[in-house]
């Protein structure tokens, strides 16, 4: 894929008004989603609820692409067509999760580093062949007494920036996903201090392994207070922070920011980045990658009946997906 076709793809990612449904939970993951709604974790019922987000009927009206967890891409709709055709067909971009999760650091206490870059060209080869046109790599960042540490930062960015580079040279976008996570009682200064820290050593270690800016995307965790802190900032508070930040540390040239919801209610996702989109006199469109937040109230839903509530559950993803397109427009109006 040349430097035209990336930066393309990148800008199909954010077009106005759309954003990316993330559906790339671990067998583990879906396994406790699964238990929280009394659905048994197997294979079919795995592919059965993918199937149900990814054929929500007008989906691509609010959503541009998907992120697929490495056995969704290799499913199929109960008709017979592989799920990355389904959504090509349906004019939405298929992504993987390619990152084999976060790991304790070594002489870090308390603090984690992503691996998966054993390999990694080879998967991602083969991932293009699926129908693959961008991928995801997941840091973890925690706050807490005395970290991040500069170690942990580096290490982090320094990984995002080889699986960038990686992805490029297999012809798919990276979307770089550096996430500051929201447990702690920290306040949204320290989490803003954390995040800028943070942007500024990944862009720098993007810069270093030659990746093309134009071609990437990043995926931000919003600059938040911790969930245990006493003073929880409002909602303007949180999009001005947000914005700042990423002002000053995401180059300008980046096709787009999209927001992962990060513990936050299906609600206050939304709600965040519509008061972000309403600031104006933006360098880039910041639009959403949001997992939960698009899903947990159809899941719920789909639980209760599997077949009497199926097309009620895809009902309430488009409502979701809708609410979310247009809050990336700054249109949302609760």
């Amino acid at each position: 894929m040349s430097i035209e076709q990336l930066a393309e793809t990148a800008q199909a990612m954010v077009a106005p008004g759309k954003g990316i449904i993330a559906i790339d939970e671990s067998t583990a993951t879906i396994a406790k989603r699964f238990a929280g709604v009394g659905i048994e974790n197997t294979e079919e019922n795995r592919r059965a609820y993918r199937e149900l987000l990814l054929t929500t009927p007008k989906l691509n009206e609010h959503i541009s692409g998907a992120i697929l967890y490495d056995e969704t891409i290799r499913q199929s709709t109960k008709d017979g067509v592989p799920f990355a055709k389904y959504m090509a067909d349906h004019g939405m971009i298929p992504g993987i999760k390619v990152d084999k999760g976060a790991h304790p650091l070594a002489g870090c206490p308390g603090e984690l580093v992503t691996e998966g870059l054993d390999g990694l060209r080879e998967r991602l080869q083969e991932y293009y062949k699926l129908g693959a046109r961008f991928a995801k790599w997941r840091a973890v960042i925690n706050i807490g007494e005395s970290i991040p540490s500069g170690t942990c930062i580096e290490s982090n960015a320094h990984a995002l920036a080889r699986y960038a580079a990686l992805c490029q040279e297999c012809g798919l976008v990276p979307m770089v996903e550096p996430e500051v996570i929201m447990d702690g009682d920290h306040d949204i200064e320290t989490c803003y201090e954390v995040t800028e820290a943070t942007l500024r050593s990944l862009f720098d270690a993007l810069y270093q392994q030659n990746v093309l800016l134009e071609g990437t995307i990043l995926k931000a965790s919003m600059v938040i207070s911790g969930k245990n802190c006493d003073e929880q900032a409002d909602v303007e508070e949180v999009a001005e922070s947000t914005v700042m930040c990423l002002k000053s540390t995401v180059p300008a040239i980046l096709p787009g920011v999209v927001f992962l919801s990060g513990g936050q209610s299906d609600e206050q996702s939304t709600e965040h980045l519509n008061a972000m989109n309403q600031l104006g006199n933006l360098p880039w469109p910041l639009s959403f990658s949001y997992g939960r937040a698009m899903q947990q109230a159809a899941l719920k839903l789909w639980a209760k009946d599997m077949k009497g509530n199926y097309a009620a559950a895809q009902k309430t993803v488009y409502e979701r997906a809708k609410d979310n397109g247009l809050a990336a427009l700054g249109k949302w109006n609760g």
